[in-house]
């Protein structure tokens, strides 16, 4: 079921609809960012990483 978190209509709930990973992921990407799936001591861990956002530089000119 790894391979397969990120996809839509995957669950692993009897009633579950498997949406819920699969918008978040589109939203990030969208944004420019990734999702990241873990397992670790405490059970499984959701990265989210986005990038940052940088200012745009103003032309000389330009009023603030």
């Amino acid at each position: 079921m790894i391979d397969h978190l990120f996809e839509p209509f995957i669950s692993s709930k009897p009633r579950g609809r498997g949406l819920g990973l699969s918008l978040v992921a589109k939203i990030v990407n969208d944004h420019g960012g990734i999702v990241a799936y873990a397992t670790e001591d405490g059970g499984p861990v959701f990265r989210v990483r986005l990038p940052a956002h940088r200012p745009a530089t103003r032309a000389a000119g330009d009023r603030p």
